[in-house]
């Protein structure tokens, strides 16, 4: 098993762009969705408006889940597919109107998207604060060891 601490996992967290967001809906099914997030003191932003589904999924149930793929590659052969390594957590939803955002999430990630309502809903943030255990696959280890399913896997505490 990789030997990783919390801050290990942190480190690599705040250098991704991207993750899979999963949730319940009202009505108890499943969904997931792809988000581009910023990492700002221990918590996963990300941004979407009041009117879609991921909003309403989320304003009526908080807990969520989420894996963060992150890439690997050969140096010098980019052509030869690696399987992503990945971050997968439990988490809580945070809602807030995109402007309370903090200041260094909200630039990364509305890089000028207006702040104003709109016909498809006013721009909102949502702050992800992992909760339990990190379970990775294939951090802080090398592209032979994730080969091996046992020096592969990871977990450390998400706070």
């Amino acid at each position: 098993m990789a030997d990783l601490s919390t801050d290990d996992v942190w480190r690599v967290l705040e250098k991704q762009n991207f993750m899979v967001i999963g949730m319940v809906s009202a009505r108890g099914m499943a969904r997931t969705a792809g988000v581009m997030l910023c990492a700002v003191e221990r918590v996963l932003w990300f941004t979407t408006n009041t009117q879609e589904w991921k909003a309403k999924h989320l304003a009526a149930n908080g807990e969520v889940s989420a894996t963060v793929p992150i890439p690997k590659r050969i140096p010098f052969v980019p052509w030869v597919k690696i399987p992503a390594a990945t971050v997968t957590f439990a988490g809580v939803a945070q809602i807030l109107p995109a402007a309370q955002m903090p200041p260094h999430a909200r630039a990364t990630l509305l890089r000028g998207l207006e702040l104003g309502g709109e016909e498809r809903g006013a721009l909102i943030g949502v702050g992800v604060r992992p909760v339990g255990d990190f379970v990775t696959y294939g951090v802080g280890c090398s592209l032979l060891e994730m080969r091996d399913t046992e020096k592969a896997r990871g977990r450390a505490p998400a706070a």
